[in-house]
């Protein structure tokens, strides 16, 4: 676990996790937990919410007390605008929110609109409903009281390069990059708000969302807890973009990736050239050139 820590992330913090009853939400919230934060999971399922509350509360100090759980939908604005007033009605607020709740189904452009409509739903609109929900009341805790606070979102690497596969998932995690950049800046030239935002970016990450028919990790990919481990370490080294490497790919691979995908339109190239046959050999140079 790592040793540095966010000044909101301390003893007796308030944080709510959607999508917190399994993978890297659930990780985040048992890591939570053990620093002594209260923590509230959000999340479909009542046996689901059950046994990941029960995964929370051993790692907690004060064991149950400390742990809530909630079925709630973060694709509807009301169910998220309960869940921000059951919190606040039981623990007073919230100082810690991570939007993290996702989902990937297959998707293609010409596609049903219902994958793209539930797509959208919960990994966009869920970031900004989550946001809308939560953060202002968080801005007046904070003004108040003088308590910081932090809003982690969960976005992909497929929202910054988009690869060619899944342009749904593609696209909504694309606007969440763009909705958290807003989201920093705003609360940057506020006055007196004390919270933060990030953008957690993971790289490979063995959970349910990607396991697929596997019933072991791939060699390639980092658990929930060890990304959840670098993100933590980054949010308190104050990075807004958390780039998390994993077991195959270096934050110099990313990077180089990052930089041609972007130059896709400062050079006109076709779009997704990196997959474009006619310039596959130009973007393995680049790659090796990043090497050097």
């Amino acid at each position: 676990m790592t040793t540095m820590s966010h000044p909101a992330l301390v003893p007796d913090s308030i944080a709510v996790v959607t999508g917190g009853a399994s993978g890297i939400g659930l990780a985040a919230a048992c890591r939570l937990a053990a620093m002594g934060l209260r923590v509230c999971i959000a999340d479909l399922g009542a046996d689901r919410l059950a046994a990941a509350a029960d995964r929370i509360a051993a790692a907690a100090p004060r064991g149950a007390d400390a742990v809530m759980a909630v079925d709630a939908n973060v694709a509807r604005l009301d169910e998220v605008q309960g869940l921000e007033a059951t919190v606040a009605s039981r623990w007073g607020g919230t100082d810690v929110l991570m939007n993290n709740a996702g989902i990937e189904p297959p998707s293609t452009v010409l596609g049903p609109a219902e994958t793209w409509e539930k797509v959208l739903s919960v990994n966009l609109w869920g970031v900004i409903n989550g946001t809308q929900a939560f953060v202002p009341n968080m801005i007046a805790r904070s003004r108040a009281t003088g308590r910081p606070g932090l809003v982690v979102n969960t976005g992909s690497k497929q929202g910054i390069t988009t690869p060619p596969g899944n342009p749904a998932y593609n696209v909504s995690k694309a606007g969440v990059k763009a909705f958290t950049e807003a989201l920093a800046h705003e609360l940057r030239q506020g006055e007196g708000s004390g919270i933060t935002a990030h953008l957690f970016i993971p790289g490979f990450v063995f959970t349910p969302l990607t396991r697929g028919d596997r019933t072991e990790k791939p060699a390639a990919a980092w658990t929930p807890e060890e990304t959840v481990d670098f993100m933590l370490g980054r949010v308190a080294a104050g990075d807004f973009y958390i780039l998390c490497p994993d077991n195959d790919v270096s934050r110099a691979l990313d990077e180089r990736r990052i930089l041609w995908a972007a130059g896709d339109i400062v050079e006109n190239r076709p779009a997704l050239s990196r997959w474009h046959p006619d310039y596959a050999e130009a973007f393995a140079a680049f790659v090796a050139r990043g090497k050097d």
